[in-house]
């Protein structure tokens, strides 16, 4: 079921905007350096250590790790996992605010460790330009149907079919804003 299932960092791309996605799939291939920003750039040598699996040399994480979930049938990697903590760590370059889309790729996260047969007690954002670590609460009740709310709109979105409203200010941050008609959703 690996062929359609979603990559667990589109989460927070779709929270962003579903265009981005679209986008993203269309630059894949070409070199970052030719459409990522400062920002990007930053969030991208941030993570070298956990890409290398250099964040620690201590047994007790597991850095970098693929994980699947076939309930929601999600896949992606985590950052850290701290087998002695029982926590689970993504990490960002920096945060002045948590959003929905990035707990809902910690959640996904969370799902694949769980189904995998890891202990999960805690989850962590944590950011890496100011060494803040912010503690996200397991997810259940509304936040959990939140979750799994976007999980369905994920898999029923049609970028020509399904309207959305824009966000000037997201627009306005967005690499892709000079591909993207940002007066009208597509369709």
């Amino acid at each position: 079921m690996y062929y359609d299932a979603i990559i667990i960092s589109n989460l927070n791309d779709f929270v962003f905007c579903p265009k981005s996605i679209y986008f993203h799939g269309i630059y894949h291939k070409f070199n970052q350096k030719m459409y990522h920003r400062a920002p990007q750039t930053r969030g991208s040598i941030g993570h070298e250590n956990i890409d290398k699996r250099q964040y620690s040399s201590a047994k007790r994480y597991i850095q970098n790790m693929e994980v699947y979930n076939e309930k929601y049938n999600i896949l992606g990697k985590i950052d850290v996992y701290d087998r002695k903590q029982k926590s689970l760590i993504e990490r960002k370059y920096r945060l002045k605010k948590i959003y929905d889309g990035h707990r809902f790729q910690l959640y996904a996260q969370y799902f694949c460790l769980l189904e995998m047969g890891y202990e999960v007690e805690k989850l962590f954002i944590h950011s890496l330009a100011d060494n803040k670590r912010f503690e996200i609460a397991l997810p259940k009740g509304e936040e959990l149907e939140k979750f799994e709310n976007l999980i369905d709109e994920m898999r029923n979105f049609d970028i020509l079919k399904n309207k959305f409203k824009q966000n000037p200010a997201k627009c306005e941050k967005c690499i892709y804003r000079e591909l993207c008609d940002q007066n009208n959703a597509i369709g």
